[in-house]
């Protein structure tokens, strides 16, 4: 019998989506599960978008431009320069959401065996881009007990090789909420310009930023970077059109835009529709995003007041995005987070966490953590924590 590939074998199943079949089991027998596992707001998409698609009379669903359209870009750049991010619209190239920017990028600054370092607890699916461009994620562990900051540059220089290609970062962070400094930043832009690589920034969740002195620190801001800086992005976090499937990749190098661009027509173009929603959402008024931030920054604080009433968690304080990281008097979340869904509930309902090993690439790291992602309500997040709290003291007394 034929036999799969060994890179797919070693593909890791999602920690934010591998519990869904336990969950769909649950609610088959009328349990209500509240998740806290994905990155999906509940805020509603900005109504222009989906106007755009309801109003279109297109009559030929015809390929787009495979860098996307110019007029688009167009707006893309315009909302950049408003944000201190000098480009032009030849700068980027819209990509299927920001998962298909970070694989252009990985495909066109490295070769099978480089590696791209990449401080950790980091989004889970980075190790499944690198899987499939078969390259080595080199980690630098970064801790909850000082919030997940930075590690030093010093801890950096001695991962370096001569197989080393890029840095990679989030920021602010998925699963961490960490949101990098001026003075963090340009130590990274300090040693990419020494050793000659890469800084690839995912800046999905530049609007989300809480408790900052400092507005949000872009990879192409001022840290001299034009060669050496690539930006992934998305329509995803932003807008709330996470299935909208549109990101983009912004660079000032041209020859990491014209690589790329091979990519974009080798997958043709991105989705006509999704693209013209995308478009539209550009027109959005910055009182959405001004109510948007109240709402998670509210969210923020209730998440963290609820969980520092439980005894024997840890918890770190997200400066940014959406996602507490969690640390739990349990020895396997991952076991921890399946009984939740099979054999625990409270009132009838139950709660589906991310275990937090898998957002690690080194082995045994994550095991008594998880993620949270506080894009609910804030009396469902109550209730949800209320319902772990119970499930941790049921669980421990097993």
């Amino acid at each position: 019998m034929p036999t799969v590939s060994e890179k797919g074998r070693k593909m890791p199943n999602s920690p934010i989506r591998k519990l869904v079949p336990y969950a769909e089991i649950a609610e088959s027998k009328g349990i209500n599960v509240i998740h806290l596992n994905i990155g999906q707001p509940d805020i509603k998409t900005p109504e222009i978008a989906l106007k755009a698609v309801k109003d279109n009379n297109i009559s030929i669903l015809e390929y787009g431009r495979s860098e996307g359209s110019e007029s688009y870009r167009s707006k893309i750049a315009s909302y950049y320069n408003r944000n201190d991010i000098k480009i032009t619209s030849k700068d980027i190239i819209v990509t299927t959401g920001g998962s298909e920017a970070l694989l252009f990028a990985l495909g066109s600054i490295t070769d099978p065996g480089d590696e791209i370092i990449i401080s950790e607890p980091f989004y889970a699916n980075y190790i499944a881009f690198s899987t499939s461009a078969n390259i080595k994620i080199v980690p630098i562990v970064s801790s909850i007990e000082d919030n997940f900051a930075l590690p030093s540059i010093s801890d950096f220089e001695k991962l370096i090789t001569p197989k080393t290609r890029a840095i990679l970062i989030c920021n602010p962070g998925n699963p961490t909420g960490y949101s990098y400094s001026k003075a963090e930043m340009e130590k990274l832009a300090e040693i990419v310009i020494k050793h000659d690589i890469f800084l690839i920034a995912d800046e999905v969740y530049r609007e989300f930023i809480y408790d900052s002195e400092e507005p949000h620190q872009s990879v192409l801001h001022d840290f001299g970077l034009d060669n050496h800086a690539i930006i992934i992005d998305s329509v995803s976090k932003r807008y709330s059109m996470c299935g909208a499937r549109i990101g983009c990749l912004v660079s000032k190098n041209k020859e990491v835009i014209l690589t790329a661009l091979k990519f974009a027509q080798a997958r043709l173009s991105p989705p006509t529709f999704a693209h013209i929603a995308s478009e539209a959402a550009m027109e959005t008024p910055q009182s959405y995003f001004d109510e948007v931030i109240v709402e998670y920054k509210e969210r923020r604080n209730t998440l963290i007041e609820e969980l520092n009433k439980i005894d024997g968690i840890k918890v770190s304080k997200p400066k940014g995005a959406f996602y507490c990281f969690v640390e739990l008097p349990v020895d396997d979340t991952d076991k921890f987070a399946q009984w939740l869904l099979e054999d625990f509930s409270l009132n009838n309902e139950t709660v589906m966490v991310a275990p937090g090993a898998g957002f690690y690439s080194t082995e045994g790291h994550g095991t008594n953590q998880i993620r949270i992602a506080y894009v609910l309500k804030k009396e469902s997040i109550i209730k949800a924590v209320a319902i772990l709290k119970a499930g941790l003291d049921k669980y421990n007394s097993l």
